[in-house]
């Protein structure tokens, strides 16, 4: 019995062995089911990598097409791009000549030391020995230092700019001593005439930002821009275009070898009409304060136009130091205005011509209708003086303008009112912009009743009356009375003018008959021309001590003015009061117009002379002696334009060489 078991024991070990395998089992089941769960999740893991790279390698197969295939020449030419550099080469500047050919701004070599601190070992050694032959300051030192660390080392740097020809050859003699050292040449601009011609030729410098234009050349170093005068309004003209260099370079920068070139254009040329040798011998004559401006008076070419003081602009190259420009703008003499085109005066009686063609026009008077003087005038509460105090009794128009009559111009002027006066003051070119290549120019100020109600203040006839001697609100430049003067001669429109030609190229104006008529009846123009021949050519005149000599064969015509600078009271007329017993910037302004010859006009002068007492004693002699001058330089030149092609006095390059 024990070896066997009964029918109970086996039917409950085969249950017990059942539900053990059923156990069994079933976790085998599960075991599967998780393998089968994961094998799926790696199987979607895989497929989503899969997909991944795929989309991956199809991007970057498509950009690598697009790249090679599409935009592959504009990436070589970009390639070859940062393999060449092109430059700009600056154009010499063109030159300014004047009437004759004479070069009064040019051009000259400019030899500047570079160091380039990759070949040498020392660079404080090397400008160490370079300030044996070429003195350095110490901020020059420094400065130089600043560029060496800011720059990558093959990139030169600016030592010294300017250097003589005996300081340059020195340099190259001693080269070996001076690693890093080179000598670079360039242009800069060159003023003989100095002072002479500095306010009407002007000056360069370095451009400003405002200066900037889009012109990649304004961007080059050692470029200059026109900053005054004939400069600055052709600025553009003698400029000219730059030329081009396209050079190999290497990762860096540093240049490998140059592989084509093309020069630019030199600058043109521009022909003034100011005669030099005629403005030095004028300057010569003039002091502080004075101004004198002598045109053509067939074509309104500028042939002279001086003032003192003057400035030096050769000095504006190498840049001005603190030190001048201070003393400059704080002198009371002000050099750097060009008070030819800037100074504002009153026309004194050198108006009187306009307010007697006014009244001819408005017909309130007649050429032979007489005007009693007896020294004054009396209106309202107000009574206006005659210069002659004693008065000069009964005059027609023309003894009026030879004598100067104060009591003949205010009745002229309270007749025909300021307006009407006004109108034909700008007809002779007062008060208006007169088209002179000078920038900066002044209009000056002729008034007018509307003019003078925009400032909230009334007009009165008192005022119209001051206003028919020159005086009062007037502000005139030297440069507007010697256009009215030579439209009083000519009859024309002529508008003052410096340029005669451009790239020897004529310009316009030149010919008389380039200048419409002013419109002005001949017979009051005659009656005004007579009386200022008379003024300086006959007894009674104003100016009649200061005729031409008779060696010059010729007679002007002209009228004197002076003008108040300070306000003389009645009291003081009553003591006896004497202008010159004044501080010399108190005393009254002399002027002085003329025109010559009288019977064929080839010169219209106007004269300023700042606190120089009187028209007749100070103006008046100055303006014969410059006709003078103007009759033995220029007499029978004619107005017909220049030579198709300017005398080169300079040589072909347009560069002074030593």
């Amino acid at each position: 019995m024990s070896g066997s078991l009964g029918p109970p024991e086996r039917r409950r070990l085969l249950g017990l062995f059942g539900r053990r395998a059923a156990s069994g089992f079933s976790g085998m089941l599960g075991v599967r089911r998780e393998e089968e769960r994961r094998r799926g999740i790696f199987t979607r893991r895989a497929l989503a990598l899969g997909g991944l790279q795929v989309a991956a390698l199809g991007f970057l197969g498509t950009r690598l097409y697009q790249l090679q295939a599409v935009e592959g020449e504009r990436y070589a030419t970009l390639a070859e791009e940062n393999r060449l550099s092109a430059r700009l080469i600056p154009p010499p500047r063109g030159r300014v000549l004047d009437r004759q050919g004479r070069v009064v701004a040019a051009n000259r070599l400019n030899w500047r030391a570079l160091l380039v601190a990759e070949q040498t070992q020392d660079v404080s050694a090397t400008l160490e020995n370079f300030a044996r032959i070429v003195p350095l300051a110490e901020h020059e030192r420094a400065r130089i230092e600043r560029d060496v660390r800011r720059r990558r080392r093959f990139v030169p740097v600016t030592v010294r700019e300017f250097l003589t020809w005996e300081e340059m050859a020195q340099v190259e003699v001693n080269a070996p001593d001076l690693p890093g050292i080179l000598i670079d040449v360039g242009t800069t601009r060159l003023y003989p005439e100095a002072e002479h011609m500095a306010h009407v030729v002007g000056y360069v410098a370095p451009p400003a930002e405002r200066d900037m234009d889009g012109d990649p050349l304004l961007e080059l170093p050692g470029i200059r821009v026109g900053r005054s005068g004939v400069e600055k309004h052709h600025d553009r003209i003698l400029r000219g275009r730059a030329g081009a260099v396209q050079l190999e370079v290497n990762a860096v920068g540093r240049v490998i070898r140059e592989l084509d070139r093309r020069e630019g254009s030199q600058g043109q040329d521009v022909q003034i009409s100011v005669d030099t040798e005629l403005q030095k011998a004028i300057r010569g004559r003039i002091q502080e304060g004075t101004t004198v401006v002598l045109l053509d008076a067939r074509n309104g070419e500028v042939l002279t136009m001086a003032s003192q003081p003057s400035f030096d602009p050769n000095i504006f190259n190498a840049g001005v130091s603190a030190a001048q420009w201070r003393q400059w703008t704080a002198s009371r003499s002000t050099p750097l205005i060009n008070k030819a085109t800037n100074g504002l005066y009153a026309p004194g009686s050198t108006f009187k011509m306009v307010v007697a063609l006014a009244a001819l026009e408005a017909r309130v008077t007649t050429p032979g209708e007489g005007v009693f003087c007896p020294g004054h005038l009396d209106f309202g509460d107000t009574r206006f003086h005659c210069h002659k105090r004693a008065g000069h009794g009964t005059l027609a128009m023309r003894s009026a303008i030879m004598a100067s009559c104060d009591i003949y111009f205010y009745e002229m002027a309270r007749r025909t009112g300021m307006d009407r006066i006004a109108a034909i003051a700008n007809r002779f070119g007062l008060g208006v912009d007169l088209d002179i290549e000078l920038p900066g120019y002044r209009r000056g100020l002729v008034p007018t009743r509307g003019w003078r109600q925009a400032q909230g203040k009334p007009w009165s006839v008192g005022d119209t009356i001051v206003h028919g001697i020159g005086q009062g609100f007037y502000q005139l430049t030297p440069l507007a009375l010697a256009t009215m003067t030579a439209r009083l001669a000519s009859g024309r429109a002529v508008q003052p003018h410096l340029t005669r030609a451009v790239g020897g190229r004529p310009v316009r104006g030149s010919r008389p008959e380039d200048w419409p008529l002013l419109g002005i009846p001949d017979r009051d123009l005659r009656l005004v021309r007579e009386a200022m021949y008379g003024v300086v050519n006959e007894g009674g005149g104003t100016a009649n001590k200061s005729r031409l000599p008779a060696s010059v064969g010729a007679q002007m015509a002209g009228k004197t003015g002076t003008t108040q600078v300070k306000r003389i009271t009645r009291e003081q007329r009553e003591r006896g009061f004497r202008a010159e017993n004044l501080p010399r910037e108190f005393r009254p302004h002399a002027l002085f117009v003329a025109y010559a010859p009288h019977d064929n006009p080839l010169f219209a002068v106007s004269v300023v002379v700042e606190h120089g007492m009187s028209g007749s004693g100070t103006a008046a002699p100055l303006a014969r002696d410059v006709l003078v001058e103007a009759f033995t330089r220029l007499r029978g030149v004619p107005a017909a334009p220049p030579a198709a092609r300017v005398a080169d006095a300079a040589g072909a390059a347009g560069v002074e060489r030593r």
